[in-house]
């Protein structure tokens, strides 16, 4: 169990490190652009290589695509409500929220948890799934840089922000925990259901957010970055 909370607080932590980044060694938009789609590309490979063709070998593919769709829908649901806070924009490095750093924190944790009970669920087969951490861990730091950097912007202390992405890590670790501990007691299809369902809300959360950010900051060639990050997934795999 402690090795699940370490997988997980690893990952989480390049949240933190994108947030030192953003206070005190600010980088250039189209920089933070091609990271985050190199993050994307990444997390979209580990979202299907590892989730989806782990859920395929334990269920049918109804099942699987059912769990799939349900929670993107999910992600969407609960997108829409945060977003409505105020948290529409909490990967833009521009900044302009229209709403409070709390929109934004737990914007952030919906996008963490999914990925970090699945960081957990990887080691039931033995071993951490690298790609899905990797993946994880190139993802947030682009996240915290682009966050922080808007946050910033709109007048938040560099204390309150570093509170802020502590706690995002300290939940990211107990996330991939309990993936640990409630996954292992699961029967395949149930375990199947479970990965095809944060598979789908990791996607509607690379398309709602990280995408549009990194296109915004970066231009047409990061589609190109985006490439790169896929196949370095189906490496790790």
């Amino acid at each position: 169990m402690g090795i699940a909370f370490m997988w997980g607080a690893i990952a989480g932590g390049a949240v933190v490190i994108g947030a030192l980044i953003g206070l005190f060694l600010p980088l250039k938009q189209r920089l933070i652009g091609y990271v985050m789609s190199f993050g994307t590309g990444i997390l979209i490979g580990a979202a299907t290589f590892e989730l989806l063709d782990e859920a395929l070998n334990k269920s049918t593919t109804k099942i699987v695509g059912i769990s799939f769709i349900v929670g993107a829908l999910v992600f969407t649901a609960f997108d829409m409500f945060v977003s409505s806070r105020g948290a529409s924009k909490r990967k833009r490095s521009s900044g302009g929220n229209e709403g409070t750093g709390t929109a934004i924190f737990f914007g952030t944790i919906l996008d963490a948890i999914p990925e970090s009970i699945m960081i957990g669920a990887s080691l039931l087969s033995g071993n951490v799934s690298a790609a899905l951490v990797a993946a994880i861990f190139v993802s947030n730091i682009p996240e915290g840089l682009s966050s922080t950097t808007g946050l910033q912007k709109d007048g938040f202390s560099k204390k309150k922000i570093l509170v802020m992405w502590g706690v995002v890590w300290l939940i990211s670790a107990l996330a991939s925990l309990a993936g640990y501990s409630i996954l292992s007691e699961l029967p395949d299809m149930q375990f199947a259901m479970i990965g095809a369902f944060a598979s789908g809300g990791i996607i509607a959360m690379l398309a709602s957010t990280m995408m549009p950010e990194a296109h915004e900051e970066g231009g047409a060639i990061v589609g190109l970055f985006a490439s790169l990050g896929l196949i370095t997934a189906v490496i790790l795999s």
